[in-house]
């Protein structure tokens, strides 16, 4: 799997190293991603989603649920 969050939608992004002499070089910037388990109470089962921090507090926010049919709407994940 990619290194994508499934409920934000957030990707690594590209930018500069710059060192002391102001040299830039290209980099990576990851998005803080977790692997967990989420029970869903609807469906009565566990499913693992790969999300970000921010994606954490999206689901604490709105709920699990309405957080999965957000992402589906939006294209980050196809189904769950």
């Amino acid at each position: 799997m990619s290194r994508v969050c499934q409920i934000t939608g957030k990707k690594a992004m590209v930018g500069n190293n710059v060192s002391h002499s102001k040299r830039r070089t290209k980099r990576r910037f990851y998005p803080n991603l977790f692997v967990k388990r989420f029970f869903l109470v609807d469906e009565d089962r566990w499913i693992t989603l790969k999300v970000s921090a921010a994606g954490l507090r999206t689901i604490n926010k709105k709920g699990l649920a309405i957080a999965l049919k957000d992402a589906k709407l939006e294209g980050h994940i196809d189904k769950f």
